[in-house]
């Protein structure tokens, strides 16, 4: 049976310029991964990747020789991007692997295309499309993998990690995204095993994987399944010893909140410091605040009262994602109504400012802060009730002379 793509991206004529750049240069081209996998699967495609049958330079020469732009992204492995239009191709030469140290690999260009398919990591992955979007099933097991939501190594498993030990990662990460069913013993068994390899990567490839996984709709069995593995000890040994991550998808569910991957990590974490986690994987600035929004409460979010509180002093999305943390913990259901009154304490906006207290005398310093400071717990104390004119109430400084 032939298995055919198709896409709005795959017809595009920036597309075709860069085949037409390739062909004419003496390449044969086709599509490869994740840009095949995904259409077959009815997937948004994001990267379109390309394989070529020729050296980078012979790349590099052809799309500069068809008046595209040619940038040398990793020359040493093959990869070179193609910028057409507004659009990016990452174009690999076909290549095996001579020497890997469980991080990095040392590469050989080929033209075989069962060698550069052998090389890969998983069966789906290792799919190429023509041109014209007909699948070309190298290695003869892909597309039946792929039908089966089987995500499975090609070759060893133990041989496929030990060249990069990122794919025990990759494996849970798959089978989140498009696995079914249990996931292949033979695979989990290198991966308990190999486990502590991982130790190899950088704490940036490991964080950016991670989030990915928990980016997933469904990533339960995968968590699981790195629980009783060792996996996501040695991934995240910050990781807490109970993790309801089942329970968790299951209120997502019930409200309809789409997946987020810091409300994820941020169960995953437990009581650890959201510091010392968030920097151990390396987040981004803008990360770290987020995970450090959703830190433990010291308070339980049970009422319309403490939800409303929980969504000032967090905010909406933060305050939303520990109610739904608290609800997983406890194996409870999320009462929405809560959800609102979180939404409603988001919204509240504390109602005196220091320009008030000098009004009434007070001198800029310290006394203005710790007032402003009171007045704000009284005010949510008050679930939001006192006004402005009550806070105000009693306050005064002295005169200046």
């Amino acid at each position: 049976m032939t298995y055919t793509i198709t896409g709005e991206w795959l017809r595009a004529p920036e597309t075709h310029a860069v085949l037409d750049a390739l062909r004419a240069g003496g390449a044969h081209p086709r599509f490869v991964g994740g840009c095949v996998r995904d259409a077959l699967v009815e997937r948004a495609v994001r990267d379109i990747d390309i394989a070529v049958d020729m050296p980078p330079e012979g790349t590099v020469a052809a799309l500069e020789s068809a008046g595209l732009r040619a940038v040398p992204t990793g020359l040493d492995h093959g990869t070179v991007t193609a910028l057409s239009g507004e659009r990016a191709y990452e174009i690999t030469s076909l290549r095996q692997d001579e020497e890997t140290d469980g991080r990095h690999a040392r590469v050989a260009f080929t033209k075989d295309w069962t060698l550069d398919a052998s090389r890969r990591d998983f069966t789906m992955n290792a799919l190429y499309a023509e041109g014209d979007g007909t699948v070309v099933d190298v290695l003869g097991t892909g597309l039946a993998d792929l039908s089966a939501r089987r995500v499975r190594f090609i070759g060893s498993a133990s041989a496929r990690i030990q060249e990069d030990y990122l794919r025990i990662l990759r494996l849970f990460r798959f089978h989140a995204w498009y696995g079914q069913g249990e996931m292949e013993p033979d695979a989990l068994v290198a991966c308990a095993g190999l486990a502590g390899g991982l130790a190899k990567l950088s704490r940036e490839r490991v964080g950016a994987e991670m989030l990915k996984l928990f980016a997933a709709p469904r990533p339960e069995v995968a968590v699981e399944m790195m629980v009783q593995t060792a996996v996501l000890a040695n991934a995240l040994p910050f990781a807490a010893d109970a993790l309801p991550i089942a329970a968790l998808v299951r209120a997502e569910t019930r409200i309809g909140t789409p997946p987020e991957p810091l409300r994820r990590l941020a169960l995953v974490i437990g009581g650890t410091d959201v510091v010392t986690a968030g920097r151990s994987l390396r987040l981004s600035n803008d990360q770290m605040k987020a995970l450090r929004a959703r830190r433990p409460l010291d308070y339980a979010i049970a009422d319309a009262a403490s939800a409303r509180r929980a969504g000032y002093e967090r905010g909406e999305a933060a305050a939303r994602d520990l109610l739904l943390i608290q609800a997983a913990r406890t194996d409870g259901t999320v009462d929405s109504r809560l959800v609102s009154c979180i939404a409603d304490g988001a919204a509240q906006r504390f109602p005196v400012a220091a320009r008030d207290l000098m009004a009434r005398g007070m001198q800029p310093g310290p006394e203005i802060g710790e007032t402003l400071a009171r007045l704000e717990r009284e005010w949510v104390e008050s679930d939001f009730t006192l006004d402005r004119a009550l806070l105000l109430t009693g306050v005064t400084g002295r005169k200046r002379a």
